[in-house]
């Protein structure tokens, strides 16, 4: 099979199908390989060499994944389902793109039953393709998904984003605390009160809110899983204040972990390192995003289907019943202080 294949694989860029045939091209005969042997060493290079040559920069947050040039892979044919969620209920926060997404899916695939929040006004269209998406891709025994727009960072809308999921599914098994803003600033001066509310509010306070009202319909064997950043653990001098979320994020996973062990329910985190998702072009200008991911070892950015199994694994109790306040670190090699 043709080198050129792997873009209908890994992503729907035409400029990547060019970056293909060209690498193609330089690769010395006696090295071609078929694709099945190929794919594994290099789709992840090639969409991070495609995200640097086109122009990704969107200017408003939340980050909208459909007007992506390159767009973020939420699956991948390698990814074998084996049931491990079966029967369960998930609740994801901005789940209709990027990391979120990928957890949908994958979640769908392992027989779980989805439920999602978005931005409301905003998100729409990304929204509505994950839900299509998580339809086609459900089991036959799982419940049809169903998709929320709100403003997470308010008590009373988390409270009426747990009661719809509960109305229509009876209980919440598995929660995944995801939903993230983030703007730069070259100094704190910049960040003003508006702006430092806001970003606690969706990145920390949601967590809060969302958990309280959950844990009254989760019952033991039920899973919280909270989406932090390697940012907690090395800093980041231009995103102080997400930093600083994220960092409460970890606190947050430690505490509730131990607050909750007696009745049976696990809380762990996720730390990614630089991944690929709409919010990058929406929080970054193009010289950062033609670099983005080249500093840690692996020396590119990863893909949000890298990232999900992650979340299977430690929602799975048959796969991690003995995890609980620990945080995974898919991170491209960035070693952190766990």
């Amino acid at each position: 099979m043709a080198m050129n294949g792997l873009c209908r694989v890994f992503t729907s860029s035409r400029v990547l199908s060019s970056y293909v045939t060209l690498l193609s091209s330089q690769i010395p005969n006696k090295t071609k390989k078929p694709l099945v042997e190929n794919r594994r060493l290099l789709p992840q290079l090639l969409c991070v060499r495609a995200m640097a040559t086109e122009k990704q920069r969107q200017h408003a947050q939340p980050g909208k994944e459909h007007v992506m040039e390159t767009t973020p892979q939420f699956s991948s044919s390698d990814y074998q389902p084996s049931n491990k969620l079966r029967g369960k209920v998930a609740l994801i926060t901005g789940g209709d793109s990027g990391i979120g997404r990928a957890v949908g899916y994958c979640y769908a695939l392992e027989g779980a039953t989805v439920a999602f929040t978005y931005v409301k006004g905003q998100e729409e269209k990304d929204a509505q393709e994950t839900l299509q998406m998580l339809k086609k891709a459900k089991t036959s025994d799982a419940k049809e998904p169903i998709a929320i727009p709100t403003d997470l960072g308010f008590d009373e809308n988390c409270k009426r984003v747990v009661d719809e999921v509960v109305n229509a599914f009876g209980r919440i098994d598995v929660l995944i605390n995801n939903a993230a803003e983030q703007y730069e600033s070259s100094t704190i001066e910049e960040i003003d009160e508006p702006r430092l509310e806001r970003v606690f509010r969706t990145n920390i306070f949601s967590y809060f809110f969302l958990t309280r009202h959950a844990l009254k319909h989760m019952k033991e064997g039920s899973s919280i899983i909270n989406t932090t950043s390697v940012n907690a653990y090395k800093g980041n001098a231009s995103l102080l204040d997400y930093t600083a979320t994220k960092g409460a994020i970890v606190a947050f996973t430690r505490g509730l972990a131990l607050q909750l062990a007696e009745k049976g329910i696990r809380v762990n985190g996720v730390a990614p390192g630089p991944i690929w998702t709409p919010l990058i072009p929406a929080s970054f200008n193009e010289e950062k995003i033609k670099n983005f991911g080249s500093e840690v070892p692996m020396k590119r950015a990863g893909q949000p289907i890298e990232v999900a199994p992650s979340y299977v694994f430690l929602a799975c109790n048959h796969c991690s019943s003995y995890f609980t306040g620990q945080v995974l670190h898919p991170n491209g090699g960035a070693v952190v202080n766990a």
